[in-house]
C-alpha cells in the first residue's frame, strides 16, 4: 500500500509539475505577455479605412493587454506633424500612418525603423502572418524605399511599413441612369467622355464624371489619375521633366473635357466634395480611390445607394490604375518599438483583414477580395481584383521633392489650365525649368553628365 501511495503520490505531483510546467511555457511563448500593461500612441487620419479599423482596438488591448491611444489627424496635416515628431530625440508617435508619397522623405531623413529585424525575430514575428498575401502593388508602394528610382522594388529596396488603407482606382457609375439611357460602361477614355457629354444634354440638373479640382495636391492628383493610361510620366528615366510632353498634355486635356462637363465648382473641389458630388447624385460618373465604395453604401452619407456598378478603370493608350493610400511604420525615434510592431502586424494580419473589410474598409489583402462570401457582400471586389491586374506602383515620382513639385509647380499650372487661364501647353512649359532647377539642386543630374 505503501508503494501504491507513493506512486500515486509521485504521479501527482508529476502532474502539477508538468502543468505548471506547461502554463510557464505557455507565458512565455506569448509574445504580447512582456508588453502588457504598455501604452502605445499611434497618428492616423481621419479617414473612412482608419474609422472601421479603429474599431478592432479594444479587441487587441483585450488579447494582449496593450494599450493605443489614437492621434487622429486631417491627412493633409499629418505630413508636418510627423515630421516634426519623429525628428525629435523622442517624439510623442509609437506608430504613424502615412500616405505613401511621403515615404522616400521619411526614410532619407532618418525617420523610419526598418522592419527586417522585427520580421526575423521569432519572440516577434507571427509565423502565419502571411506577407505575401498582401496586394503586392500595396506593399510595393507604400512600404518599399531603396530600389529602382529609389521607391520601388528592387534587389536594394527594403521595408519600412506595411499596407493599411491602400487603394487603387476604379471606375463607379449610375447604373439606373445608364440603364436610362442605353449606356455602357466606357471601355475607353473617348467613350467615357462621350458619355459625360450625353448625360449634360440628357439629364437636367447631373453632371457627368466628378472630379478633385482644387489647387495644389487635389488638382494634381487628378491629373495623376489619367497620366499614366494615356503614357504619360511626370520625369523620363533620366529625371528630365515630361510633364510637357503630347501624352502628358493629353491626359490634361482630358482632365479639362472632365471639368466642362463635371459639376459646377470643380476648381474648388477637394477630395470631400468630388466624393459629395458622386454620393448626393449630382454626378454620374466616378474615376479615384477605391474607398467611395464603402460610402455609398453609407444611409447617413449616401442618396445612390443600391444605385452604382463598379467597373475597370478606362484605356487610352492602355490600363494604368492609381495606387496610392497608406502605409504604417514604426518611427525611429520611439522607445516603444516592440509593442508598436506587435499591434502593427495584428492590426494587419489576415484576421483583422477580414474583420476592417465588414466593417467598410477596403482589403489589403488579396486572400480577402479573394474570399467567396465577401464578394457576395461586397460586389465592387471582383472590380477591385480586374483593376489590381493593371495596378501601377509608378503612377507618380515618390522622392523627397515631390510634395514641393506636385503642390507648389504642378497643382498651379493645372489648376490655371482647368479655370481658363493658361492653355495646357503653355501651363506645363511654364513649371519645366522651375521643377528641374529643383531636380538639379537635388543632385539627380549629376551623374552620368
Amino acid at each position: 500500500m505503501k508503494v501504491r501511495f507513493l506512486n500515486q503520490t509521485v504521479i501527482t505531483l508529476l502532474i502539477i509539475f508538468l502543468c505548471l510546467g506547461i502554463t510557464q511555457g505557455s507565458a512565455q511563448a506569448s509574445p504580447y505577455a512582456k508588453y502588457a500593461g504598455t501604452t502605445i500612441v499611434v497618428n492616423f487620419p481621419a479617414h473612412a479605412f482608419y474609422d472601421a479599423a479603429t474599431k478592432l482596438i479594444p479587441e487587441f488591448t483585450k488579447e494582449t493587454g496593450i494599450k493605443v491611444e489614437v492621434d487622429k489627424v486631417e491627412y493633409m496635416r499629418m505630413r508636418d506633424k510627423q515630421s516634426l515628431e519623429m525628428a525629435k530625440p523622442k517624439g510623442d508617435y509609437d506608430l504613424v500612418s502615412y500616405v505613401c508619397m511621403w515615404k522616400t522623405e521619411y526614410v532619407s531623413k532618418g525617420l523610419l525603423t526598418p522592419l527586417a529585424p522585427f520580421f526575423t525575430n521569432p519572440a516577434l514575428a507571427d509565423p502565419n502572418y502571411d506577407p505575401q498575401d498582401f496586394v503586392p502593388a500595396y506593399l510595393a508602394i507604400s512600404g518599399l524605399v531603396g530600389g529602382k528610382k529609389g521607391y520601388m522594388p528592387g534587389p536594394t529596396a527594403a521595408l519600412y511599413a506595411v499596407p493599411f488603407g491602400s487603394e487603387t482606382s476604379i471606375f463607379a457609375y449610375r447604373k439606373d441612369i445608364f440603364d436610362k439611357h442605353g449606356l455602357k460602361p466606357p471601355k475607353t477614355y473617348d467613350e467615357m467622355l462621350k458619355i459625360a457629354r450625353t448625360i449634360r444634354q440628357k439629364e437636367p440638373n447631373m453632371y457627368g464624371l466628378t472630379s478633385r479640382g482644387e489647387a495644389g495636391h487635389q488638382v494634381s492628383a487628378a491629373w495623376l489619375f489619367h497620366l499614366t493610361p494615356f503614357g504619360g510620366e511626370v520625369f523620363d528615366d533620366n529625371w528630365e521633366p515630361a510633364f510637357h510632353k503630347e501624352p502628358s498634355l493629353n491626359a490634361l486635356k482630358a482632365l479639362l473635357e472632365i471639368v466642362k462637363t463635371g459639376p459646377p465648382g470643380i476648381s474648388t473641389f477637394g477630395v470631400g466634395s468630388m466624393i459629395d458630388a458622386f454620393l448626393l447624385g449630382n454626378a454620374v460618373m466616378y474615376l479615384d480611390a477605391t474607398s467611395i465604395c464603402s460610402m455609398v453604401r453609407n444611409p447617413s452619407i449616401s442618396k445612390v445607394q443600391g444605385k452604382v456598378a463598379y467597373a475597370l478603370h478606362p484605356k487610352a493608350v492602355k490600363h494604368s490604375m492609381e495606387t496610392g493610400g497608406f502605409g504604417i511604420g514604426i518611427p525611429a525615434n520611439s522607445t516603444k518599438k516592440e509593442a508598436a510592431f506587435l499591434f502593427m502586424q495584428w492590426m494587419t494580419s489576415k484576421q483583422a483583414d477580414i474583420k476592417i473589410a465588414k466593417l467598410g474598409g477596403m482589403p489589403n489583402r488579396m486572400s480577402t477580395l479573394r474570399n467567396p462570401e465577401l464578394q457576395k457582400e461586397f460586389p465592387e471586389f471582383p472590380a477591385i481584383l480586374e483593376n489590381l491586374k493593371y495596378a501601377n506602383p509608378d503612377w507618380r515620382p515618390i522622392i523627397p521633392e515631390w510634395p514641393e513639385i506636385s503642390m507648389q509647380y504642378l497643382g498651379t499650372a493645372i489648376h490655371e489650365v482647368i479655370t481658363g487661364k493658361k492653355t495646357p501647353e503653355k501651363g506645363m512649359n511654364d513649371i519645366r525649368e522651375p521643377v528641374r532647377k529643383i531636380m538639379e539642386k537635388a543632385g539627380y543630374y549629376s551623374w552620368g553628365k
